[in-house]
């Protein structure tokens, strides 16, 4: 009986723990509630879906998809988990808009974007302006082997005017003052590049205005 008791306790435990990784930083809001895309537009053809208690994204009409937040930000803490199940390329887009469709490729954006890859050495958690200048800040040597492929990875978003700074597992990824940003505020999306073969996966989404 004394074995079982323990048993339990220690399952208890172990639910307590997970339960308290998953909660948002004081004054932090979740923007997914894990059942439905309640807050959230689709923009184009591509699959999202609510999964397992996730957001799972995947390529459907070999396009670019876009599922942004109904509400714009400006300053803000943004932590969220992320995990690759495919080869296909994604990202975070933050201070973005949809500027139109498209229909050779589906969506226009255009913002500041937080790559995301599940291949390690692909730049995840460098900074990417859609139309603007491209690339503005690739990661350190250190960010760039920071990522965990196939397995669930703690990503964070900070931007105060016009410092930002994003962090990937612990790891700050860039830290950047840009000199001459395009874009001061907008929504949050999540993206599906095109080229096929996208299955990523996304849960825990808090955000912390400043």
């Amino acid at each position: 009986m004394k074995k079982i008791e323990a048993i339990l306790a220690a399952a208890v435990l172990f639910g307590a723990v997970i339960v308290a990784q998953a909660q948002p930083q004081s004054g932090s809001v979740s923007l997914f509630n894990g059942k439905n895309l309640t807050g959230w537009k689709n923009n184009g053809a591509e699959k999202w879906i609510v999964d397992q208690g996730a957001i799972l994204c995947e390529s459907a009409a070999n396009k670019y998809g876009y599922l942004t937040t109904e509400k714009t930000y400006r300053d803000f803490n943004l932590r969220l988990k992320f995990k690759g199940e495919a080869a296909g390329n994604s990202g975070v887009f933050f201070h973005s808009r949809i500027t139109g469709i498209n229909p050779d490729h589906g969506p226009d954006i255009e913002g500041m974007q937080v790559e995301v890859d599940p291949s390690v050495g692909k730049h995840t958690g460098g900074l990417y302006e859609s139309g603007g200048r491209g690339w503005v800040k690739m990661p350190t040597p250190e960010g760039e082997q920071a990522l965990k492929p196939g397995e669930w990875n703690d990503l964070e978003v900070s931007v105060q005017g016009n410092h930002i700074v994003t962090q990937l597992n612990g790891v700050k990824i860039v830290d950047f003052i840009d000199d001459a940003p395009k874009f001061t505020d907008g929504v949050i999306g999540l993206q599906i590049h095109t080229g096929g073969g996208v299955r990523m996966r996304w849960k825990d989404i808090f955000i912390q205005e400043k």
